[in-house]
């Protein structure tokens, strides 16, 4: 069983950077995949990167690459988000999920854990 916390969400401009945490409990979080999805109002939960146990492989969704990168402490049981040159199409609720598999994936029902969420809007 995996319980998993997010924060750092908040309202920043057009431009600036913001990093969100995931932090989970259990022992064996470290033979965890994770992956960040995002939830913009009236649309459809959306994929925005994920790294492998290890954090040896990291995977990002077109529209962040380049700009988002995820990375993880095991010492802290943590996952964070480092998100830079925010753009307001960038805004919703950020969540962390995670699985116990090497291979994280993309899909939503591909993961077993979820935390609650943060909110990220930018301004334009």
């Amino acid at each position: 069983q995996v319980q998993l916390v997010e924060s750092g969400g908040g309202l920043v401009q057009a431009g600036d950077s913001q990093r969100l945490s995931c932090a989970a409990s259990g022992r064996t979080f470290s033979s965890y995949a994770v992956g960040w999805f995002r939830q913009a109002p009236g649309k459809e939960r959306e994929f925005v990167s994920a790294v492998t146990p290890s954090g040896g492989s990291t995977y990002y969704a077109s529209s962040v690459k380049g700009r988002f990168t995820i990375s993880r402490d095991h010492a802290k049981n943590t996952v964070y988000l480092q998100m830079n040159s925010l753009k307001p199409d960038d805004t919703g609720v950020y969540y962390c999920a995670a699985k116990r598999a090497v291979v994280p994936g993309s899909g939503p029902y591909e993961y077993d854990y979820w935390g609650q969420g943060t909110q990220v809007t930018v301004s334009s």
